[in-house]
């Protein structure tokens, strides 16, 4: 439990603390954000604001994951040292794509089949991995079982999970892609899903099948749940620091950096723990944004009409009149009630056993 406190903290404070240096870093180096023309208009007075901040939230994470270890003496686990190597590789291909992007001044980073190729070398060769690191018990960091709040009766085999965590990996770091539309929205719905993981991995711990024999039908099957805690603490801890400079006016962006990282730590979270169905209920708004853009792109190709005066689903309210920090904290409410229906239903699996 110390570790957990301890990787929040300390993520906390190097975030917080560091965002700003790198504000300046950015700026002297012309590191802006570039804005769509056909966006809406208040959007063009955020124009070269410094972007790539996720690089920070990356680093704070790290950090209070080391820190907790060297403070804790607990080593590394397979599990932890896994969700965030997915995050840091993730993290990579979207700072490839941020610096193509700034460097060559164009709306356009990577191109789609590059992207596509890192994404997948990224989230497969995680997928791989998580399959290997056997521990004593015989659990391996993932399991080949479809999960929703453990693993159910429904075994895909290690072909067909490794295509099921690819697409997890890159429907859930493209949910937060496409959430990261206004300032604090993506990093503060962030800060909430990652906060439900941390109750999960310490509830996991509590109940877990290596030391509750006598109630093996509810204990869970998990390799390492408290170590997953500590993670998911430190992206806690990592993305309210960043809140702080990124909350409205934004002094600073994530960019494609920060939210493929932040989306490939919820995917692994989600699988390590085994609750990969219920990272939708979790990550409510990150799903309900995507599909916003799903039904806006088939209705045109269908019909030749917009559901949405724009998609994704906050720029709609913004056309409609909406002051943004209006939009950002009906929004963030809307990510409190999911993240709350979704721990109520993880916690009435355990009580009712069902």
């Amino acid at each position: 439990m110390r570790g957990v406190l301890v990787a929040a903290a300390v993520a906390l404070l190097v975030s917080l603390l560091g965002t700003p240096l790198a504000i300046r870093l950015f700026v002297n180096r012309g590191y802006g954000q570039l804005i769509r023309d056909d966006g809406p208009t208040s959007h063009h007075t955020k124009r070269g604001t410094p972007t790539m901040g996720g690089a920070i939230i990356i680093l704070a994470a790290l950090a209070g994951y080391v820190v907790a270890k060297l403070v804790t003496l607990d080593p590394p686990t397979a599990s932890g040292v896994l969700v965030l190597l997915l995050m840091t590789g993730m993290g990579v291909v979207g700072f490839i794509d941020d610096f193509i992007k700034i460097s060559k001044q164009r709306s356009l980073g990577l191109r789609t089949k590059a992207k596509l190729a890192g994404q997948t070398l990224v989230a497969v060769g995680f997928a791989v991995l998580a399959l290997q690191f056997v521990d004593e018990r015989g659990n391996a960091p993932a399991s080949t079982a479809l999960s929703f709040t453990r693993d159910t009766v429904l075994v895909l085999g290690p072909i067909v999970f490794v295509i099921w965590a690819y697409i997890m990996i890159a429907g859930t770091s493209n949910g937060v892609n496409l959430t990261d539309g206004l300032d604090g929205l993506a990093t503060g719905t962030s800060v909430m899903v990652f906060g439900a993981y941390v109750l999960v991995g310490i509830w996991q711990f509590g109940q877990s099948c290596e030391f509750n024999t006598a109630s093996q039908f509810k204990c869970y099957e998990v390799r390492d749940p408290l170590d997953l805690a500590v993670v998911a603490a430190a992206l806690m801890g990592a993305c309210f620091g960043f809140l702080w400079w990124n909350a409205s006016p934004a002094r600073i962006f994530m960019g494609d950096t920060g939210s493929l990282a932040l989306g490939g730590a919820l995917s692994g979270l989600a699988i390590t723990t085994r609750t990969e169905l219920l990272l939708l209920l979790l990550g409510g708004l990150f799903a309900i944004i995507t599909i916003s853009v799903i039904i806006q792109v088939a209705a045109f190709k269908l019909t030749g009409r917009r559901v949405f005066r724009m998609a994704p689903l906050q720029h709609h309210f913004e056309l409609a009149g909406w002051n943004e920090i209006t939009i950002v904290i009906r929004f963030w409410i809307i990510a409190g009630l999911c993240v709350a229906f979704g721990l109520a239903v993880f916690y009435a699996e355990w009580v009712t056993g069902v």
